[in-house]
């Protein structure tokens, strides 16, 4: 890889994560400013000159959706003003990917718009990690590589010693990536089935299926924002008998009360990757964050030198995945 031809940049919720895949390349930081006024209108300059070069911008869409979002848009339009050679959108949080159908009346298909105005804007390809639903990759018509979070958080979960294990997934619609981690790790499989009656954030657990009694259960889901599944899901299982519960999330939206949730449930530990620059999970005693930089460091690598970004799957990254787990917070 030429450094010379690539620049990272950082959007305002991005700095950490951005830095860290800095470190992985061995490159600095590329400069930039963003002002938000008292209007509340944003401000995006690109603070030296990227003529030529191949431009990477690391921006989550997650605890501010609409100003991350829309300082995205300015991004890619100063880039591509800019005279970037090329711009790629690394969003290691796609908001709004709930919003990946109309499963009722006069609603709007809000992932497909984001990503069509991303597109629209300047970007030329997209890197996102753990999409809520894979088929969000079909809203683009640019290139999307879609990275997954499972070896790094596999590794985490072989490390924790545990007995007699489980992969338990919070309902059925996760059951597919549960199995996964299921048979990475050959570890029996359970479910927990729930209802969501209404669009507020909360949900309802109605049935364990699987043996859990006497087993260490380890939960897996992509994020969580209230904390209440997982904690509802914990002590289901804790009434069923199961040992120890640890969770493992994709990435970590949740807010103060979700933190109190946690703290107050059979959760011994979970375990979030940094996509999301989270202020209230980080150093609390409860959440343990993995450094998913590396993941992301070595993506870029090969998009900039051609070379196929799904290899790091099929060729089992063990170089990377263990370079993620030293690099935990």
């Amino acid at each position: 890889m030429d450094a010379q031809e690539i620049k990272i940049f950082a959007g305002s919720s991005g700095v950490p994560f951005a830095q860290g895949i800095c470190r992985a390349l061995g490159i600095t930081l590329g400069q930039g400013d963003v002002r938000k006024f008292s209007d509340g209108n944003l401000f995006v300059r690109v603070g030296e000159s990227v003529r030529g070069q191949d431009v990477y911008l690391v921006l989550p869409i997650a605890l501010n959706p609409n100003d991350e979002f829309t300082e995205m848009l300015f991004w890619m339009d100063a880039f591509k003003r800019a005279s970037a050679n090329s711009v790629t959108a690394i969003i290691p949080y796609f908001g709004y990917a709930k919003g990946d159908k109309k499963d009722e009346p006069r609603v709007s298909i809000r992932a497909r718009v984001c990503a069509e105005s991303i597109e629209l804007a300047g970007a030329d390809r997209i890197v996102c990690l753990d999409l809520h639903s894979p088929q969000i990759q079909g809203f683009f018509k640019k290139p999307v590589d879609h990275i997954y979070a499972l070896p790094v958080l596999a590794g985490w979960i072989r490390q924790q010693n545990l007995t007699n294990p489980v992969m338990v997934s919070p309902d059925l619609g996760f059951l597919k990536q549960t199995r996964r981690f299921a048979e990475e790790l050959g570890f029996p499989m359970a479910v927990g089935e729930k209802v969501r009656r209404g669009h507020d954030e909360k949900a309802e657990v109605l049935e364990i299926m699987g043996e859990v009694e006497g087993r260490d259960c380890v939960v897996v889901d992509d994020f969580t924002i209230s904390g209440g599944t997982l904690a509802d899901l914990a002590r289901g299982l804790k009434d069923r008998g199961a040992h120890r519960i640890i969770a493992v999330l994709s990435h970590c939206m949740i807010r103060p009360e979700g933190i109190a949730r946690i703290e107050a449930s059979p959760i011994e530990v979970v375990a979030v990757t940094d996509s999301i620059d989270n202020p209230w999970s980080k150093n609390h005693p409860r959440f343990h964050t993995i450094s998913i930089a590396p993941l992301i460091a070595e993506a870029i690598r090969r998009i900039h030198d051609r070379e196929s970004v799904s290899g790091m799957f099929d060729s089992r990254p063990e170089t990377v995945v263990n370079a993620c787990l030293a690099a935990d917070e």
